[in-house]
């Protein structure tokens, strides 16, 4: 366990909270602001950097994420700072990712050059939509047209670029996803995240949902066929799933979410992110304040804007392992998971598993098919009963 980590990697990951405005669909921890003391969090976030790395110090850093939120709102001298911090801080890989998170307003599309400059070398792009009526019923501030325009702008700032798109939207039909996606598919340089709309508790679509104030949304069947459908023209455009909700054309995978999947360690920084840190032979499950405003006042005034560390049991750790690279194409590694769990998986489940057609199955890998990663929680129930 000491170094399991190793298998996955090193990553920073910088929650940036404030958002321009709070999209309905929404269960992130972002926040609308009317002032930023953009001084004060340059500083909070350079004094969690120190703190960290004096933990974790000599390991290589496989990238860096800003996620939100919007970060692309931040300025680019504190997007800057922060990653010259962290090459100080750590040694970095040559080819170390540094992925921002932008919505395609016009003006935020102005600032991209100078996130190029302040070091960001991929940028993941929240089209969301590419039809108006949707764009505006998901509570976005920009149009379709914005929206490729920033695509199209970042793709000649950037040498990587990625963007995001909501399916099994309020009204939307397999034949409209197909449009959509077929549209889509040749916009993409070489990465996308398809995501099927969920309704989470908390948010405004949840309410409204709870109220029976949500009409037109995707039943399950149709939802399922969608995903099908997504596989089908991802395939056919070069861009295979290597992830449940994500695809890339060969080399072109997000290298900061493969640290997640692959249950790399991450310190996590910003208001309410999370980490997974292995120190001294444990791994340890981390979380900061929540409130924007709480953490930094934790910050400057204890040093630390962590309020969990929690060391994770052997089994947990296999467990998590497990959650997490069952998503990926590429599956578990099965001698990793005894190392971790001190015992293999059932080999009554993985057989009755396979001839089910749900995974497949070698020495080394244990591997969810597509139709595995359909129904991928229950999956994840068979194979981690005790």
């Amino acid at each position: 366990m000491h170094n399991d980590w190793q298998h996955g990697g090193f990553g920073l990951y910088v929650h940036w909270p404030f958002c321009q405005a709070k999209c309905p669909y929404c269960d992130f921890n972002s926040h609308v602001a009317a002032r930023i003391d953009h001084a004060s969090w340059l500083d909070a976030y350079l004094s969690e950097i120190d703190r960290v790395s004096r933990e974790t110090k000599g390991r290589s850093l496989t990238s860096i994420f800003f996620g939100g939120g919007t970060p692309s709102l931040m300025a680019p001298e504190t997007t800057a700072r922060i990653i010259e911090a962290a090459k100080a801080a750590w040694p970095s890989a040559n080819d170390l990712e540094l992925t921002l998170e932008a919505n395609p307003t016009s003006a935020e599309a102005g600032r991209f050059s100078a996130f190029r400059d302040a070091g960001v070398n991929r940028v993941s792009v929240g089209l969301q939509a590419l039809r108006d009526d949707d764009l505006k019923r998901l509570g976005r501030l920009h149009s379709a047209e914005e929206g490729r325009k920033a695509y199209d702008l970042a793709r000649r700032i950037f040498p990587r670029v990625s963007f995001d798109l909501i399916y099994a939207r309020q009204y939307q039909d397999l034949a409209d996803w197909r449009a959509e996606l077929t549209e889509a598919v040749t916009l993409a340089a070489d990465h996308l995240s398809l995501y099927q709309l969920t309704i989470e508790p908390g948010t405004a679509f949840g309410d409204r949902h709870a109220r029976g104030r949500l009409a037109g949304l995707t039943d399950e069947d149709t939802g399922a066929d969608m995903y099908d459908l997504t596989q089908e023209i991802c395939d056919a455009a070069g861009l295979p799933a290597y992830e449940v909700s994500n695809h890339a054309s060969d080399l072109a995978q997000s290298r900061h979410n493969l640290i997640y999947w692959r249950g790399g360690d991450y310190v996590g920084i910003g208001p309410g992110a999370h980490g997974r840190i292995t120190l001294g032979g444990l791994r340890f499950a981390t979380e900061t304040e929540l409130a924007p405003q709480a953490w930094l006042s934790r910050v400057q005034a204890m040093g630390s804007g962590e309020t969990m560390r929690c060391a994770l049991t052997p089994r947990e750790h296999a467990e998590e392992y497990t959650m997490m690279a069952l998503r990926l194409t590429e599956g578990v590694e099965r001698p990793r998971y005894i190392a971790l769990n001190g015992a293999d998986f059932d080999p009554v489940t993985l057989d009755r598993l396979e001839n089910l057609g749900l995974i497949t199955l070698s020495q080394t890998r244990v591997a969810a098919t597509p139709q595995g990663r359909r129904l991928l929680n229950g999956l994840l129930r068979e194979l981690l009963a005790d």
